[in-house]
């Protein structure tokens, strides 16, 4: 199972970015899918959380800014950011975990099996 995450870059204050994962090995039948961030310095914090069957959840912070979907056809994930601010820079990593087993707690990456190598997202001020 690989997870591809990439749309990252350098963007001001207000702007929209649309980050997606590629997921291969599995279809996202059955699975959920999650996105963390970890900016320089700091703990690596969830973001969103596309649970299979359920709704998708957000953190705080970025609710009402952020919106996460799938893409079955192209079995991705995607993140679109808007009215980005200098607290969003970080490295943005999507996650996987098959939703039938037992015990999954969506903000906690530890609950997730797979784990995408990352892109950055810098907004500059």
């Amino acid at each position: 199972v690989q997870l591809q995450a990439s749309g990252g870059g350098l963007v001001q204050t207000g702007d929209s970015l649309t980050l997606s994962c590629a997921v291969s090995g599995v279809t996202l039948t059955n699975y959920h899918m999650g996105w963390f961030r970890q900016a320089p310095g700091k703990e690596r914090e969830f973001v969103a959380a596309l649970r299979w069957g359920r709704d998708t959840l957000y953190a705080d912070s970025v609710k009402g800014r952020f919106a996460a979907s799938r893409d079955n056809a192209k079995n991705a994930v995607t993140l679109q950011m808007n009215s980005l601010k200098p607290e969003d820079t970080a490295v943005y990593y999507c996650t996987l975990r098959n939703a039938r087993r037992v015990g999954y707690i969506y903000n906690a990456i530890s609950s997730y099996d797979y784990r995408g190598q990352g892109t950055q997202v810098t907004v500059s001020s």
